[in-house]
């Protein structure tokens, strides 16, 4: 009787590398779309929609008294969290004091987990002149909407590396 167990020892024919590395690719494209999903770093590309017209037209006269006054910013009575997303170590806390020493109000520091392209402000719509003036107190030449998980009751600062 021939044993039914017993097979040919050729062993299993393995597909080629470039079918595994296709297959690995796909698999890496599945997670990195998927861990990135609904992360909106503050990066919008602006698109003109306004098509040019060849006839002219009129603009209003303005009058001196039509400018609108710029908002005083209360640096003291406008929060601000301040945090690290860079390998600097204590740099939060060293833009912190600055902003301090300029009067606005830091009630926090610490480190941001996760991916940032520049030190951006992020501000609350009701603190967007706030916002701006912090940018420029600091020398951060990036700003945007604050974005959840951010607080909305006050700014935040995201630092990916030393400011100049």
């Amino acid at each position: 009787m021939r044993n039914l167990w017993m097979r040919d020892q050729r062993g299993i024919a393995l597909p080629s590398p470039v079918v595994l590395l296709s297959i690995v690719a796909v698999v890496m494209a599945a997670i990195a779309f998927v861990a990135t999903r609904g992360h909106d770093d503050g990066d919008r590309r602006i698109v003109p929609t306004a098509q040019v017209s060849t006839t002219p037209v009129p603009t209003p006269a303005v009058t001196p008294s039509a400018k609108p006054k710029p908002k005083t910013v209360k640096r003291a009575k406008v929060y601000v969290e301040v945090f690290n997303n860079s390998q600097v170590k204590g740099l939060a806390a060293q833009v912190g004091q600055k902003a301090s020493k300029i009067g606005w109000n830091v009630v926090g520091q610490d480190n941001w987990y996760g991916s940032i392209s520049a030190s951006t402000v992020y501000y609350p719509k009701r603190l967007k002149a706030a916002g701006k003036q912090l940018a420029l107190d600091l020398g951060i030449r990036r700003t945007a909407p604050a974005i959840d998980p951010m607080k909305m009751d006050r700014l935040t600062v995201i630092l990916t590396g030393p400011l100049s």
